[in-house]
C-alpha cells in the first residue's frame, strides 16, 4: 500500500510542474545574439507557483567585442484573478566580454544581479506583460532599461 500511495504523490508533483521558457535571437549589420532559457514552475494552485529558470546568451559585434552570459533565478507567480499574473524573479548572470577593438577597453568579468517586480495579462499558458529590476545598474546590467516587457509560456 506504500509503495501505491508514494507512486500517486509523485504523480501528483509531476502534475503540477509546468515546464518554459525562451528562445531569443537578433542579428544584424554584423551583430548576433542568441539566448536559450528554459525554466520550470511548481503551481501549488491556480493562484500560486513558484521556480526557477537558466540563462545562457551568447553576443558578438563583428571586431568589437564578444559575451558570454550565463546564470540562473527563481521566480514566483501570483494570480489574484487568473488574466491578472504578478511576479517576483531573482535573477544572477556571469557575464564574460571580451573586447577586440583597437579602443584599449578592458575586458570585463563580474556579476550581474536583478530583482525584478512585473505584472502581466494572462491568458491560457501564455502571460504578457512588463516587469521592473529594483537593482538596475545602467553600467552593469545586461539590459537597456529597468523597465522591460515579457512573454512567459509554460506547458
Amino acid at each position: 500500500m506504500s509503495t501505491l500511495n508514494a507512486q500517486q504523490g509523485s504523480s501528483n508533483f509531476w502534475n503540477s510542474v509546468r515546464f518554459g521558457g525562451g528562445i531569443g535571437l537578433s542579428f544584424g549589420d554584423d551583430f548576433f545574439s542568441g539566448t536559450l532559457a528554459p525554466s520550470a514552475i511548481y503551481e501549488f494552485n491556480n493562484q500560486v507557483a513558484l521556480g526557477f529558470g537558466l540563462n545562457g546568451t551568447y553576443n558578438k559585434q563583428k571586431d568589437f567585442y564578444k559575451s558570454t552570459i550565463l546564470g540562473g533565478s527563481l521566480i514566483g507567480l501570483f494570480s489574484p484573478i487568473s488574466e491578472i499574473q504578478l511576479s517576483a524573479e531573482f535573477e544572477e548572470l556571469h557575464v564574460n566580454r571580451r573586447y577586440e577593438s583597437n579602443l584599449n577597453l578592458e575586458n570585463d568579468t563580474y556579476w550581474s544581479p536583478a530583482l525584478f517586480l512585473g505584472a502581466g495579462y494572462r491568458n491560457g499558458n501564455v502571460t504578457f506583460g512588463m516587469r521592473y529590476d529594483l537593482l538596475y545598474d545602467e553600467n552593469n546590467s545586461i539590459y537597456a532599461n529597468a523597465l522591460t516587457p515579457f512573454v512567459r509560456f509554460y506547458f
